[in-house]
C-alpha cells in the first residue's frame, strides 16, 4: 500500500509534524477525550462537513496516539464514512478499510526514516515499533 505512505509523507511534509493530535488541530478535525466501554479504543464520526475523533482516555498515551493516527487515517481516506468502533481486537481486522487506517497509523507513527535509525542495530521492526508505541499485532504493516 504505498499509496498511503506517499500520502502521509505528503501530510508530514505539509504540516510538518508526524504528531496526529497537531495533525488533527491544523486539519480543523476535533479529538474528543471520552470515557468509552473498555472494549472501545475510539471511532471516526463525519457529521454534517465536520469531523470527529473521540478516543477513549483510559487508554495508555502510546495507544491514544495509536488509535488517533488511526482514526486520523480513516478521517483522510474515508472521509465521509463513520467507522464502526475500535474495539481491541478490531486491530486484528482483515476490513479493507480498518487494515487501511491501521497502515496509515503505523507508516505516520513509524516512518522510513525513523525505521533507518536502526538499521545498524539487531532490533526487530516489531522493537522498532514497540518503541514507537505500535501495537505488535499491526507493526507487520509496515513496509520499506
Amino acid at each position: 500500500m504505498t499509496w498511503i505512505k506517499n500520502i502521509v509523507h505528503q501530510i508530514e511534509k505539509k504540516y510538518k509534524t508526524d504528531n496526529p493530535f497537531e495533525i488533527c488541530s491544523l486539519m480543523n478535525i476535533h479529538v474528543i477525550p471520552w470515557d468509552l466501554h473498555e472494549e472501545i479504543n475510539g471511532f471516526y464520526k463525519y457529521d454534517r462537513r465536520n469531523k470527529y475523533i473521540f478516543i477513549n482516555f483510559n487508554l495508555n498515551d502510546d495507544m491514544q496516539r495509536f488509535v488517533c493516527s488511526h482514526e486520523l487515517g480513516h478521517a483522510i481516506l474515508h472521509p465521509r464514512s463513520n467507522t464502526p468502533f475500535l474495539r481491541n481486537q478490531t486491530l486484528f481486522s482483515i476490513d479493507k478499510i480498518e487494515v487501511e487506517a491501521n497502515t496509515f497509523a503505523v507508516e505516520l507513527l513509524m516512518n522510513d526514516e525513523k525505521v533507518y535509525k536502526f538499521k545498524d542495530t539487531n532490533l526487530s521492526i516489531r522493537e522498532i515499533g514497540k518503541i514507537y508505541g505500535i501495537p505488535g499485532s499491526v507493526v507487520y504493516l509496515k513496509k520499506l
